[in-house]
């Protein structure tokens, strides 16, 4: 019996948004931000419990459920609520329905997927994901933004048919069975379960079907970048941890994720695709605790996607400043913007210093994950999200806000953010200290109960360590980490740069093999054909009737003059009765002459 007091929360921002635009500009801003604050409240209220199921299919004894409420659900959904919060009140000055709209039903699917206790209605909010998404880059309606959103649509919708037929495959693989638990990765290790895998890596950013993050979310608007930064990687991250724990090889991809993204963060000149190799790197980490399985991982990287969301949007939304104020993006155009930008330098401070220094929400959560590498002992993994942890420090926490803010000055002098803009920068910064300060807080949402003290001498000198050494290793790369114009590409070559000189291979070859086969085949046999039967007939004619013409007496210009008309008469189809009659009876002969042969 399904208790509807308790719905699932994406219904107040899905059934919300489509009052979105009936509604004056004025009141708007303000219901857009009511929204997902109701959905935090809600969420916050819900008992562990099963609800909303419902029996549609014929195939199946097991209903949809679209309310599974537990406390790895419950985790992922206040982050997202209170996230969407602080990004509505950021978006305060943004008056148009359409990004609104979009970004609700963004929000609303991504509550939808994590609350979801079955594979199909997961399938469904996944898609819907995908689909609004793809709107919220579009809302920028820039030539880039239409670029991006069609390769980025692109990417997922072949994401998303991954997923589908994963979904069929593993239905049938576990007789009907649409339930959506923990697939264990010795019995359950088939065709549908991996095509699941990799329809989730694809949204988690994993190489080489990566390159769609910092290509798309750089794209969209100041807020529609900040939007999108934290929902479908850690979407996926969740869907990870609910369906794929222990799953050995997710180690190697989480940790490959992890050095790619620095390796690209190191190298990038666009302030917010930095920050989207970034994410790559951290989702890195929560891949490789899945990948890990242990109570411990799971709850280190749950801890690792609610701290990232605060302190990513936080450097999300000091970069939109920037980017709102000078219409500028690329560090190589930016430099002493402290000057005159004051307080979005402290923000942007804040959310660097809260990937790792003690006192911030990073330094109490993503080392849960090391110690849970190290307690399985596994040295390589160890050691590689180690190194990438300093490079990433490196990359965003030093060389990042360095270029952005200080290094040369530049000469530019705009205002610091808005107010709403503050406001929404001042909510993430507080959580971002509260639970660095407070970090039992953060544990008691996590979904198992773990034995872990940040704030050991051991744990803050290893720290400690590695950010001296990522500042040392600044001051001696500082020429070589200076940025230059122009964005790097990765695997995005192949739709950027590739399919052009695939295009013009393409062209070279099969307009050159369509040009060859009209000369020789269409120009030349073809045509030969054509006009064998168009006159073959007036020629053979010609030919048998020139001798008989000879011995009549004919010249040549009048053997000439005969032809001639025998080639028009042929065209019109006005052959003399006699001719006909002659060329009838060289036929019947020919064809009396075979005959005799076959039966000799």
């Amino acid at each position: 019996m399904n208790n509807f007091a308790e719905f699932p929360p994406a219904l107040i921002l899905l059934i919300g948004a489509l009052l979105v635009p009936l509604l004056k500009p004025s009141w708007r801003s303000s219901y857009v931000i009511l929204l997902p604050l109701a959905a935090l409240f809600y969420i916050l209220q819900l008992k562990t419990g099963n609800g909303w199921q419902f029996n549609l299919f014929s195939f199946t004894d097991e209903p949809l459920e679209f309310l599974r409420v537990d406390k790895l659900s419950k985790a992922f959904g206040i982050i997202f609520s209170l996230n969407a919060v602080a990004a509505f009140i950021y978006a305060f000055y943004y008056k148009k329905s359409t990004q609104h709209v979009a970004a609700l039903f963004y929000i609303g699917g991504a509550l939808g997927t994590v609350f979801a206790g079955d594979l199909l209605s997961l399938y469904v909010f996944w898609e819907s994901m995908a689909v609004s998404s793809t709107f919220v880059i579009l809302a920028r309606n820039t030539e880039q933004a239409k670029g991006a959103a069609f390769r980025y649509i692109m990417i997922h919708l072949v994401g998303g048919l991954l997923l589908l037929a994963g979904v069929i495959l593993t239905i049938s693989q576990q007789g009907g069975s649409i339930a959506f638990d923990g697939f264990d990765f010795e019995t359950a290790n088939h065709a549908g379960t991996w095509l699941i895998l990799i329809g989730i890596l694809v949204n988690c950013g994993a190489p080489p079907l990566s390159s769609w993050l910092p290509d798309s979310y750089p794209a969209a608007s100041v807020t529609g970048g900040l939007i999108l930064s934290a929902y479908t990687t850690k979407t996926a991250v969740y869907t990870l941890l609910r369906g794929y724990p222990g799953w050995e090889p997710l180690i190697w991809i989480g940790c490959a994720m992890a050095v790619y993204g620095v390796i690209y963060a190191l190298i990038e000149s666009d302030m917010r695709r930095i920050l989207a190799y970034a994410i790559i790197n951290q989702v890195g980490f929560m891949v490789c605790a899945a990948g890990i399985g242990t109570h411990e991982a799971v709850s280190g990287a749950t801890a690792a996607a609610f701290c990232h969301i605060l302190y990513k949007s936080l450097l999300w939304m000091s970069a939109g400043v920037v980017l709102y104020r000078l219409g500028k993006s690329q560090l190589s155009d930016l430099g002493g913007l402290y000057r005159s930008m004051p307080v979005t330098t402290v923000f942007f401070l804040i959310g660097c210093f809260s990937m790792a220094l003690p006192g911030t929400c990073g330094f109490t959560s993503k080392n849960i994950i090391i110690q849970a590498v190290e307690h399985e002992h596994l040295f390589w993994p160890w050691l590689l999200l180690e190194i990438s942890a300093v490079g990433i420090f490196l990359a965003v926490s030093i060389r990042l806000p360095y270029f952005l803010f200080f290094g040369r000055d530049k000469g530019l002098r705009p205002e610091d953010a808005p107010a709403t803009m503050l406001g929404g920068m001042a909510l993430l910064g507080f959580f971002c200290l509260f639970f660095g300060i407070a970090p039992q807080t953060l544990y008691d949402l996590l979904p198992y109960e773990i034995d872990y003290q940040p704030y050991s001498l051991a744990k803050v000198t290893i720290v400690l360590q590695w950010i001296l050494a990522a500042g040392i290793a600044f001051i001696f790369l500082k020429k070589g980490l200076t940025p230059k114009p122009g964005i790097s590409l990765d695997f995005d070559w192949f739709y950027r740069k590739g399919a052009k000189q695939f295009y013009r291979v393409a062209d070279k070859s099969l307009n050159g093999a369509n040009a060859l086969t009209r000369h020789y085949f269409v120009e030349g046999f073809v045509r030969g054909i054509c006009n064998f039967f168009e006159s073959g007939a007036s020629r053979a004619t010609a030919w048998v009737m020139t001798p008989i013409w000879m011995m009549q007496g004919h010249d040549a210009e009048r053997i000439d003059q005969l032809q001639q008309s025998i080639f028009k008469r042929s065209k019109r189809g006005a052959f003399q009765i006699g001719i006909t009659v002659f060329c009838a009876v060289i036929l019947l002969g020919l064809l009396s002459i075979i005959f005799l042969f076959e039966k000799a």
